[in-house]
């Protein structure tokens, strides 16, 4: 109880504007006390007006008081001091950077609790207290601290705006309201709050609304995701299943063919073996015969040489052996061209399921179209990596360059049969299929090349196998000094800049092919929209008009 009396007596004698402990207190006329440097200071600053007030009653005095040290109070303070207890009370906060402090504190200011709008002035707990207290701060608006009282004033006229101009849509004051603004719509700033604050819970209600709306669509989004991983993870797992199956199948079938190869190995070398010791036993046989021959060439007795060589000197027939029908050294190349056909063969079906999972993948694409490409460097982000099929290149081409380039030769090349094979075009066809975003380019002979897109099922034999001469292939035809476009046996003229490379660019989604003059700059030829329905391949047509020579080459992009 006598702390709590001592902390009560602490708060009496505490000044109301430095919130400390009483120095050299003084008593003005309407009965508060003040430290003296603490109202002297509050008075200075009231020098311009005609009237002093205090800071707490707001009563005013005129002239300015003089201060008298009220001594019985710094007695007070004085015992107070001994006690060891301090001023600073624990329940104030002091100001920190980006708070509203209080304007009336002095040294370090605390932070204000409210703010006044007809004071334009912040206070602390202590200092807002005559707002409470007294009847002459009944109809002043409190609110909660702000650092930009000061927006509430005039420029002009150093006035507080309480007039709302509906014509220029700011806040004015009473001055302006009867000077520039006087042919203007104004109201007071109150009532146009209330109706934007109707407003304003007309906006609210929308935009609730619309979270709301929005919030049901993340919910369904989070579900879609969901269910996609569901999906992803049980496609992952089957997907994994039956990859391992089959790469279990594989090696069953790659331990099958070894055991087939080492089985027909040991019946071919048995078989062999069986007749080299055959020959070696007679071998054997007619070497001792020619021993006998020969100790019997030596015998001097005429009568014994005579009665032994009918039985030495008769040789039997040779024996008939296999041997003399040996087959060519090929004994296993069957099986190795078996294997290489299943293993082309399984290519073209993982290839083909691929493009299939790309394409189902990309129907649920839900993004917009990518920015149209501008720059040789954008193309070249897409760029792929080409190799020619030797299985579908014409006779006559001779393909190098780790299978990019493709020069026809006046004679025909020892290809094996394939049915993928060009029979009657100088053609060849890229070994990977294209289903997204892909470019690359075509350095050229002085003869005419074809550039072309197509199908796999493209036909390859006849009129029809020539690139642009159906709808399954779309080909940019470069001749000496024109180009022009071929597809579905229509054919369409192309002006351009001429140059010995062709770039090519295709959106496989989004039915974009594009043909471009390559040379220090990068100029558009032709473009073609449409809508691919299968996997497409890069292809190459090289002709001669004279003889061989004539070559294309897939060129190496970085």
């Amino acid at each position: 109880m006598a702390q709590q009396q001592n902390l009560m007596d602490q708060k009496k004698l505490c000044c109301s504007i430095c919130l400390d402990l009483l120095k050299d207190p003084v008593t003005i006329p309407c009965g508060h006390s003040y430290c003296m440097s603490c109202i002297k200071s509050h008075w200075d600053e009231e020098d311009q007006r005609e009237t002093h007030s205090c800071p707490q009653c707001r009563q005013t005095f005129t002239p300015r008081p003089t201060l008298v040290k009220n001594t019985m109070l710094a007695d007070l303070v004085e015992e107070l001091k001994k006690t060891g207890l301090q001023a600073a009370p624990a329940d104030h906060c002091y100001a920190e950077p980006g708070d509203a402090a209080c304007d009336f504190c002095t040294g370090r200011k605390l932070k204000a609790l409210k703010s006044c709008l007809q004071c334009l002035v912040s206070y602390c707990e202590q200092h807002l207290q005559p707002h409470y207290e007294s009847p002459a701060f009944e109809k002043h608006k409190l609110v909660d601290p702000s650092k930009k009282l000061q927006e509430n004033i005039c420029s002009h006229h150093g006035k507080v705006m309480k007039i709302f101009c509906r014509t220029d849509q700011r806040c004015i004051c009473y001055l302006c309201s009867m000077d520039e603004h006087k042919d203007h719509s104004t109201v007071l700033a109150s009532a146009e709050r209330t109706e934007r604050q109707r407003d304003l819970g007309v906006s609210r209600q929308n935009i609730q609304q619309r979270i709301q709306d929005i919030e049901k669509d993340v919910k369904v989004l989070q579900q879609e995701v969901e269910s996609i991983n569901r999906s992803a993870d049980k496609a992952v797992t089957h997907s994994e299943k039956i990859f391992t199956q089959l790469i279990r199948l594989i090696k069953n079938r790659s331990s099958d063919v070894k055991q087939q190869i080492r089985s027909r190995q040991k019946t071919e070398v048995s078989r062999v073996k069986e007749v080299e010791e055959k020959l070696q036993r007679e071998i054997a046989k007619l070497r001792q015969k020619d021993t006998e021959l020969k100790q019997l060439s030596h015998t001097e007795d005429h009568t014994q040489f005579l009665h032994n060589y009918p039985s030495l000197s008769c040789l039997s027939e040779a024996t008939d052996s296999p041997s003399i029908n040996i087959r060519p050294p090929q004994y296993f190349e069957d099986v190795t061209a078996a294997v290489s056909e299943v293993r082309d063969k399984l290519q073209d079906v993982l290839s083909d399921v691929w493009t299939k999972i790309l394409l189902t993948g990309s129907e649920g694409n839900v993004l917009k179209p990518q920015a149209e490409l501008k720059t040789r460097a954008e193309f070249l982000q897409y760029s792929c990596q080409i190799t020619l099929d030797p299985n579908t290149a014409h006779r006559r081409l001779l393909l190098t360059e780790g299978n990019r380039k493709a020069t026809v030769m006046g004679e025909k090349q020892l290809y094996s049969s394939h049915q993928d094979r060009f029979t009657d075009m100088f053609q060849v066809l890229g070994r990977e299929n294209l289903s997204r975003r892909h470019y690359w380019e075509v350095e050229r002979s002085r003869f005419e090349v074809s550039v072309a897109v197509t199908y796999k099922d493209i036909s390859k034999t006849g009129y029809e196998s020539g690139f642009g001469n159906d709808d399954k292939s779309w080909a940019f035809e470069c001749f000496n000094n024109s180009y022009e476009f071929r597809h579905n046996n229509t054919s369409t003229s192309i002006s351009g800049p001429q140059s010995s490379r062709v770039g090519v660019y295709l959106d496989h989604r989004a039915g974009i092919l594009s043909f471009y003059s390559i040379s220090e700059t990068m100029s558009l030829l032709h473009r073609v929209h449409t809508t691919f329905t299968q996997p497409l391949y890069q292809g190459l047509g090289v002709f001669a008009s004279y003889g061989s020579g004539s070559a294309a080459e897939f060129c190496k992009l970085e």
